[in-house]
């Protein structure tokens, strides 16, 4: 029985925050690997201008590609429609049916996720880890128990990461304004992006 992360985000551009947090999670759960997961067509970002879902793809393959418990699916790349995380889960419970599956995601996005697509049937399919900046507690996430319930709830694992504070939309941003980005994410993605003219208005 494997232990399994799924790490699932717009990427656009993936950094050195989200690898960084998918190392200490992989080594803190004693996962077997992180498989990031670009989103195809995200439903929060409807109306917003995003990289086509291949640069996206791309970028995190570059990023991840020396490392030898990651891996990147193209699940929901492929797939037509919004890409919802409950038919994210139910795809990888079908491939590894007997392994135990953490969804990777931000504090700050589980806070919301008794909006998303049928969230409860999400914590049957995995547990999920929410991590955080130092200082975070689970104490901090007590207002989701009375909207999700007793059992969902016990299955959201806070995990505490190295805080970087880099965003990709601040990447997106320095790039517009013709600032260096080395050092915010790997010089693959950053040399890709030069490459393809991404981020230039």
């Amino acid at each position: 029985m494997a232990n399994i992360g799924i790490m699932g985000g717009t990427f656009d551009p993936i950094h050195f925050g989200h690898l960084r947090a998918a190392e200490e999670v992989l080594q803190g759960f004693q996962l077997d690997r992180v498989i990031f997961v670009p989103a195809g067509n995200p439903p929060h970002k409807a109306g917003e201008r995003i990289s086509s879902a291949e640069h996206r793809y791309l970028m995190t393959v570059l990023a991840t590609m020396d490392h030898p418990n990651f891996e990147v699916s193209r699940v929901e790349i492929d797939r037509p429609g919004f890409s919802y995380t409950l038919d994210t889960l139910r795809e990888f419970r079908k491939r590894f049916p007997g392994d135990n599956l953490y969804f990777i995601t931000g504090a700050d996005a589980i806070l919301s996720v008794h909006y998303w697509n049928g969230y409860r049937e999400l914590f049957e399919l995995a547990d999920f880890i929410a991590v955080t900046r130092p200082g975070y507690s689970m104490e901090s996430l007590d207002c989701l128990r009375p909207l999700i319930g007793e059992q969902c709830y016990s299955r959201i694992h806070v995990f505490t990461v190295t805080s970087l504070a880099i965003s990709s939309s601040d990447i997106r941003d320095r790039v517009r304004k013709s600032l260096s980005i080395r050092y915010l994410t790997p010089e693959t993605v950053r040399r890709y992006i030069e490459r393809n003219g991404l981020y230039k208005d």
